[in-house]
């Protein structure tokens, strides 16, 4: 038997909301302020689906709301503590060093990018 609590539901859930890189990069660039699709497309490189399918998500996760504007929508993050946790996160990455990204189950394979000889 454990002595650890299970980490909270809700918890997961969110972690896992930043996980995906797509949904990530539209997060921090929302930190910045609102944007359009059409400006997240642009800025990102994404295809013009691929922003609304996360955006989608980042609403229904109650991350991210949008006000009209005639035909557009302009998107910005809900909660500005979002962007406190992802100061934290960058603070957390700073000190760990390389640590998360050579981490074997969620980092970079040491040899990616590198051809097999």
């Amino acid at each position: 038997m454990s002595d650890v609590d299970p980490a909270p539901p809700a918890a997961v859930a969110l972690f896992r909301s930043l996980g995906d890189p797509a949904r990530l990069a539209i997060v921090l660039r929302l930190a910045g302020g609102e944007a359009r699709v059409v400006d997240l497309t642009r800025g990102l490189g994404l295809a013009q689906s691929t922003v609304s399918k996360h955006l989608a998500c980042l609403r229904d996760c109650r991350l991210v709301d949008h006000r009209a504007e005639g035909r557009q929508s302009f998107y910005r993050l809900r909660h500005p503590e979002l962007i406190d946790l992802l100061r934290s996160a960058e603070t957390l990455l700073a000190r760990s060093g390389d640590a998360v990204a050579l981490c074997p189950v969620y980092g970079e394979p040491a040899d990616a990018g590198r051809s097999a000889s």
